[in-house]
């Protein structure tokens, strides 16, 4: 189900519905992503300054997959982003 997300109210709201579709608690979807109770509640509440990529570990513990629908003829550039960015790390 594909699902417009706009804010982190709407990620959260989302995160939230998903965990208690899956009759998650709270200290059990945040102990199986690696994180606290307290961040998970954060996220669920819509609070803008969680840190993303812990964002990212507890929507994939939760099955949530994100993408981003960028507009036309932005994979060319993101390739050669991608490229530099594997060059400058060797």
């Amino acid at each position: 189900m594909r699902i417009p997300v706009t804010s982190m109210a709407e990620l959260g709201l989302l995160v939230r519905a998903t965990r208690k579709q899956q009759k998650l608690r709270v200290d059990d979807a945040a102990g199986a992503a690696g994180v606290s109770h307290r961040f998970v509640r954060d996220v669920e509440k819509g609070k803008p300054t969680v840190q993303f990529e812990r964002v990212l570990q507890v929507l994939q513990e939760l099955g949530i997959r994100l993408e981003a629908d960028a507009p036309d003829g932005v994979a060319v550039e993101l390739e050669s982003l991608r490229a530099k960015r594997a060059k400058d790390s060797e």
